[in-house]
């Protein structure tokens, strides 16, 4: 094994499975050293199994990506195991699908907790011993089309979101000390996929084809790059960038709230587009 990541060592969240899995893959196929997080033990223990087989190194670290706990254990291991941290791929999430009317207390904080606070808490511990070892490191958060609306999937487009503007905030926190920070929004075939119903959604290639990107982003190669939101599918490579403020006329101060009622109405919503 070697490549972009020679020498490095990288942690995985929810690497047991679906696209952690061949992220936590591709990460040890391009020389890097893993430690493999997933809530399934057993899954986690596989896949760093699975690492060795090919010739590469990597050590299982279960538990949920929810728990501080857990947190410090995945950047502690990465140090006493390979003496370092480069990267952190917080991938760790979990989604379901049902109307917001029909969501309940216990769900809400579940998937807050894993999707939100999971990445924070993970994210915090690398970013500090990025900071201790004082030679900069790279974090890729996950992020999903469902912040921009998907029926069904309001909660878990929630976390996406803030997920996003963590992204970019974190970025401007940490460029002096040299981490970069970056998201991706993968497109793949995935059980998490299959949640999306949409008649119209758009074909989906297999959990492999998306691992480059998460690769490219936490090696050397990308210097440079930072606060960046990537869009990739296996086939179609984008960047999203923060939408202009679009004005909206035709508003007038006498009756300001009708008046601006009229002029909303004309713009029309996502329905309507």
């Amino acid at each position: 094994m070697g490549g972009l990541l020679d020498g490095r060592c990288v942690v995985v969240t929810g690497g047991g499975r679906g696209l952690g899995r061949t992220y936590a893959l591709a990460c040890a196929a391009h020389g890097a050293g893993v430690v493999v997080n997933d809530v399934d033990g057993a899954a986690a223990h596989a896949v760093a199994a699975e690492i060795a087989a090919a010739g590469g190194h990597a050590v299982a670290e279960p538990g949920s990506a929810g728990s501080w706990e857990v947190a410090a254990r995945l950047s502690g291991t990465a140090e006493l195991e390979f003496g370092r941290l480069d990267g952190l791929v917080a991938n760790a999430g979990i989604t379901h699908h049902a109307p917001p009317w029909e969501e309940d207390e216990a769900r809400l904080r579940r998937i807050t907790e894993v999707n939100v606070l999971g990445v924070q808490f993970a994210a915090v511990h690398a970013m500090r011993a990025m900071v201790r070892r004082g030679a900069g490191g790279s974090i890729v958060t996950i992020v999903s089309g469902a912040r921009f609306g998907i029926p069904g999937m309001s909660a878990y487009g929630a976390t996406k979101g803030a997920v996003a503007a963590m992204t970019v905030g974190w970025a401007q926190d940490c460029a002096s000390a040299g981490i970069r920070v970056n998201a991706v929004s993968p497109l793949a075939e995935t059980g998490m996929a299959a949640l999306d119903t949409r008649p119209d959604r758009p074909a989906l290639g297999a959990p492999e084809d998306v691992a480059p990107v998460v690769v490219a982003l936490l090696s050397d190669a990308t210097r440079g790059v930072t606060g960046r939101i990537v869009r990739f599918d296996g086939t179609d490579l984008g960047v999203y960038t923060p939408e202009a403020l679009t004005p909206v006329t035709g508003w007038t101060a006498r009756d300001p709230a009708e008046s601006i009622a009229e002029a909303l109405t004309r713009i029309g919503g996502p329905a309507a587009a």
